[in-house]
């Protein structure tokens, strides 16, 4: 009972359908003569945009990573064994060569002392009694030799004499020897005692603090770290291919995020005299001052590094520059032409912005924009006739629309 209804739908759509295709033909047929047939034939003009070729000075950065590390810096650590009874700085104080930072308990190491001046004080007299004894037996000897020339005294009297007074001579070098040992012994106690109070080596601000007062150390037990940072390091590696364009000396750029509107002079101190065979990598040592204490060791840091400069050279924008056939190229387009030329290049300093141009001499405008769908000799739509051909249409569209 439907059938009669769907017949007459059939009816309606299928001339619609055939006067549709009709018009898409009619459309696409237009767009076709429009876009090509007036060229005969040719390919469609390609809109692209230029840039002159200029003169102007360059420079080739590499830009390598690392971070910040202290000039110098050191660990304060007791050699003696003891209890902390102070520590005077925290971290980030600023300490003085010489000044004390720690101190041990030292009752123990300050009885060692006493008992080595006893010690040495003994010594000392038995020095004396000796001595006297060798005085007195000195005298005795020189008696038994006058009365030996007399014939008072016999040869084994004389021997006697002799041989008293060879020990008490030995006697008498032992007790100095120990007058010696004991002398060092009080050195030893007082160096002992000594270590008991940690002082700085060199000037610098405390980085770390590693135990606090009332800990029990061992010798060399860390107690705080010390760090100098007038001027910091930063260490970095550069690669196989980098190798030889840095030296010791050239000037450096060096930024970290923590001031990234900032940039910090440096230099390149020292490069490392080998690759490590696993990367291929060596390092690198930028010293920077540090006058304003802004760089803190552990910071990001990113280096720039001028390894080439021109005051004067023949330039591009690098987006100009285009690979063809394992050579590089740009196009140029003519004064007055609407057409593009390839010319193959020989590129000198690169850089994310321009590019050097060693050879040819090429002059001009150069295709900046749009040149990977050009051949050599391809037609070009410059922006000033895109502009002009915008404007045609427009005033085209508002006389359709008056009509």
């Amino acid at each position: 009972m439907h059938v009669p209804h769907l017949k007459k739908r059939l009816y309606i759509i299928i001339p619609i359908a055939l006067v549709v295709a009709a018009l898409t033909i009619r459309i696409v047929l237009f767009a076709t003569k429009g876009s090509g047939g007036k060229r005969g034939g040719q390919a469609p003009a390609v809109a692209v945009e230029i840039d002159s070729v200029r003169f102007g000075p360059i420079r080739e950065i590499r830009e390598f990573t690392g971070s910040v590390y202290p000039y110098n810096q050191y660990v304060v650590a007791p050699k003696v064994s003891g209890r902390v009874i102070q520590i005077r700085k925290r971290i980030g104080d600023w300490v003085r060569r010489g000044e004390l930072i720690a101190r041990i308990d030292d009752a123990e190491y300050q009885q060692a002392v006493l008992e080595a001046e006893a010690n040495l004080r003994i010594a000392e007299a038995s020095v004396a009694e000796s001595q006297s004894q060798l005085e007195l037996v000195r005298e005795q000897k020189e008696r038994m030799e006058s009365l030996k020339a007399k014939e008072l005294a016999s040869s084994a009297e004389m021997d006697a004499a002799a041989t008293n007074y060879n020990a008490q001579e030995s006697r008498y070098k032992l007790a100095l020897a120990q007058v010696e040992q004991r002398r060092a012994s009080l050195n030893s106690a007082n160096i002992r005692l000594d270590y008991t109070r940690l002082a700085a080596s060199r000037a610098g601000y405390i980085g770390e603090r590693f135990v606090d007062e009332g800990a029990l150390l061992a010798p060399n037990t860390a107690v705080v770290s010390v760090i100098e940072i007038d001027s910091v390091i930063v260490r970095s590696t550069i690669t196989e291919r980098d190798y030889g364009l840095i030296q010791a000396g050239q000037p450096v750029d060096v930024i970290v995020d923590a001031f990234s509107s900032r940039t910090f002079n440096g230099r390149v101190s020292r490069i490392a005299p080998m690759l490590q065979q696993a990367s291929r990598v060596a390092q690198m040592e930028v010293e920077v001052r540090n006058d304003s204490l802004l760089l803190k060791p552990g910071m990001f840091a990113r280096v720039d590094v001028m390894i080439a400069a021109k005051d004067k050279a023949r330039v591009v924008p690098t987006k100009a520059i285009v690979s063809r056939g394992g050579e590089t190229g740009v196009f140029m387009v003519s004064e007055g032409e609407a057409v593009a030329h390839y010319y193959a290049v020989k590129t000198g300093i690169v850089t994310p912005d321009l590019t050097e141009i060693l050879s040819p001499a090429v002059e001009g405008q150069v295709v900046t924009l749009g040149q990977h769908l050009l051949e050599d000799g391809s037609p070009v739509l410059l922006p000033q006739s895109q502009s002009a051909a915008s404007a045609d249409s427009t005033e085209a569209a508002g006389e359709k629309s008056s009509r």
